[in-house]
Parts: structure tokens; C-alpha cells; sequence
């Protein structure tokens, strides 16, 4: 929950604190989230600025560096690193944490471009018109000695420098390899063919599932200190929800089931306080709906009817649940794990 100067104004107004406590009250609360991303100017201008460094050295790489050579690639990348890293600590040691950690998060971002760039210096890189570049937009097994190093040193630096945006090329290298291995195991002839497509959803359904409970197992052993498991969730989900969307399927019972999933998905969003969760299980239900309302239920003038007064059930369900919450989440959290309450309560 975040606490507004129009709140603490309001406490003031309602004599519930003095105005003295309601300005020592911001100001602490200003001071503890200064090093929380936030919507303010600053912050906006800290992620804008990274992320366009990142951008030049990942998605907007262009052919240019290829005339440098494998050599020379290396050779600027390792500098780039090393005047990332001077930053870092540069910043670290003036307690900027989000700079820090944009700066820090850039230095693993370069990694795959060095790793490139010596496979093609010790002759090790294939001769098939396959550049750097088309890195973030080809599914290529290729890729998977830039991808597992990549990990590595994301999860070294993340070790050494513990910024939460550190995770943000963790789980973007985790989601790559889950597209990339697969082309290790299917035939490279069939990529689009029916078998081949269905394959590759079910592998990105199974592995987002899989760094979901990743990033709940994170989120858990974080739960006293930064957000480290924001990336994931939202890899995860990304990676679930779009295999899970992907499957083919000519049974209602299963498309039904996919519509249960996304309710269940809206539920694990609103207890945990995950909206990833919340957006993609909507967007779910949306399409189930569609689904009935363009294919099974064509012909039928009941159908939106029937909709329109589910929706005011739900509402309804929303204002009973606002009267009953506290008393059911009291009793329904007394039974889970210290370490659940603990984070709930933190969410709260």
C-alpha cells in the first residue's frame, strides 16, 4: 500500500497525528523509497536513460560491428563492461541503487555480444549468414552458448551487486533458452509445421509454469527485503500464458478449462499482489467469452443477457467480499505457512 502526501495531510486534517508528525512522516517515508522504482520524473529518466544503452547494445545492434571482427568485438565489449562496472560501484558508492543497478544490469546485457564475438574470433561460429543482430528476433540453437553464459554472469553479478533490475536479464536469457532448446529436439525443416508449433507451446507452457514457482520460491525468501521476483513472475506468466493460449483444441471442456486457469490466474494475482497475473488471466477470460459468444452461442440472443447478469453477480460478489475480507483472509491465512503469512501480510 503506498502512503501519498494527500493521505498524511488527510490524518492531519482528522487530528489523528500533529502536523509536526505528518511532516516527519513524509519525509521518512520519502527517504525509505528513493531506492523504490517509482512513476516520478527521476526514476522515469534513470530507466529511459538505461534502457537506451541497453537497447543500443542489444536490440539496435546493426551490421557496423561486423567489420570490427570477432576480436574487436570482444575487445569493445569487455571496455563497455568495464566502464559499466566503474559506474556500478561509482553509484553504489554514493547509495544511488537504481543507477547502480541499471548500470550493473547493462554490463550482463553485453555479455552475449563478447560471446559472439570470441566465437567468431577462435573460428567456432558457422558460416551461415547468421549475425549478432538477429539475436532477440530468431529462435536459433546457436544461440544457446550466448544464452547459458549470459546466465552465468547475470546470476554472478546479481550475486555480487543484489539490485532487483539485475533479474530483469535472468529471466529475459531463462525465457530465450526455453525457445532456443527446442530447436535442438525438432527438426529444423519443420519449424512452422502443425507438430513442431504445438511442441514448442507446450515446452513454453511447461517452463513458464516452471519459473513461476521459481519466482514464488524468490518471492518467499525476499519477502523481507527487495523485489527480486518481479522479472520472473513476469517471464513466467508471459511464457505460461502464451503456451497455455497457444494449444489447439476442438473440445469446449478444454476450452473451458483454459477459462477456469484464467480465473484461477485473476485469484493467485489478487492474493499475492501480482497484477502480470491478473492482466493475462483477464485477457484469458476475455477470449474464452469471445469464444462463446461468436461460436457457441452465434445464434442466441439469451447470451449476452445471461453475460450481463453474471457481471452484476460479480460485482455483487465484490461488495460481499469487501464486507467479509478481513474475517475470511484472518482465518484463511491461519492455516497457511509462517513464511506465506509473512509475505502476505508484507503485500498487505
Amino acid at each position: 500500500m503506498e502512503v501519498s502526501k494527500a493521505s498524511i495531510q488527510k490524518a492531519v486534517a482528522n487530528n489523528i497525528i500533529s502536523e509536526q508528525q505528518g511532516i516527519a512522516l513524509y519525509n521518512f517515508f520519502q527517504e525509505e523509497n528513493q531506492n523504490t522504482p517509482s512513476f516520478t520524473f527521476t526514476h522515469i529518466l534513470y530507466y529511459l536513460g538505461g534502457l537506451i544503452a541497453i537497447g543500443a547494445m542489444t536490440l539496435f545492434m546493426n551490421l557496423g560491428w561486423e567489420q570490427f571482427g570477432g576480436a574487436g568485438i570482444v575487445f569493445i565489449s569487455m571496455l563497455y563492461a568495464g566502464v559499466g562496472l566503474k559506474l556500478a560501484n561509482s553509484f553504489a558508492r554514493k547509495h544511488l541503487i537504481i543507477p547502480a543497478g541499471i548500470c550493473a544490469t547493462f554490463v550482463v546485457c553485453l555479455t552475449p555480444i563478447a560471446i559472439y564475438g570470441a566465437q567468431q574470433w577462435l573460428g567456432l561460429w558457422p558460416d551461415d549468414n547468421t549475425v549478432v543482430r538477429q539475436f532477440h528476433h530468431r529462435i536459433k540453437w546457436l544461440w544457446l552458448y550466448m544464452e547459458l553464459g549470459t546466465l552465468v554472469t547475470g546470476l554472478v553479478v546479481a550475486w555480487r551487486y543484489k539490485y532487483p533490475f539485475l533479474i530483469m536479464p535472468i529471466a529475459v536469457t531463462l525465457w530465450y533458452i526455453s525457445m532456443d532448446a527446442v530447436m535442438l529436439i525438432i527438426d529444423h525443416e519443420d519449424l512452422w509445421n502443425s507438430y513442431s508449433w504445438q511442441f514448442r507451446a507446450l515446452v513454453s507452457m511447461y517452463f513458464g509454469a516452471l519459473m513461476t514457482l521459481l519466482a514464488f520460491w524468490v518471492d518467499i525468501r525476499a519477502r523481507n527485503t527487495a523485489d527480486y521476483a518481479f522479472w520472473l513472475y513476469l517471464f513466467g506468466v508471459l511464457a505460461f500464458w502464451g503456451g497455455l493460449t497457444s494449444q489447439d483444441s476442438d473440445s469446449e471442456l478444454s476450452k473451458f478449462i483454459y477459462f477456469c486457469i484464467n480465473l484461477a490466474m485473476i485469484g493467485a494475482g489478487a492474493l499475492l499482489v501480482r497484477r502480470v497475473f491478473v492482466i493475462f488471466g483477464a485477457l484469458g477470460c476475455c477470449l474464452y467469452l469471445g469464444h462463446l459468444a461468436s461460436t457457441v452461442f452465434e445464434d442466441s440472443w439469451l447470451f449476452p443477457v445471461a453475460l450481463s447478469a453474471i457481471g452484476l453477480g460479480v460485482v455483487y460478489s465484490g461488495i460481499w467480499w469487501q464486507k467479509n475480507e478481513a474475517r475470511i483472509t484472518k482465518s484463511a491465512q491461519a492455516i497457511l505457512p509462517k513464511a506465506l503469512q509473512e509475505l502476505l501480510a508484507n503485500k498487505a
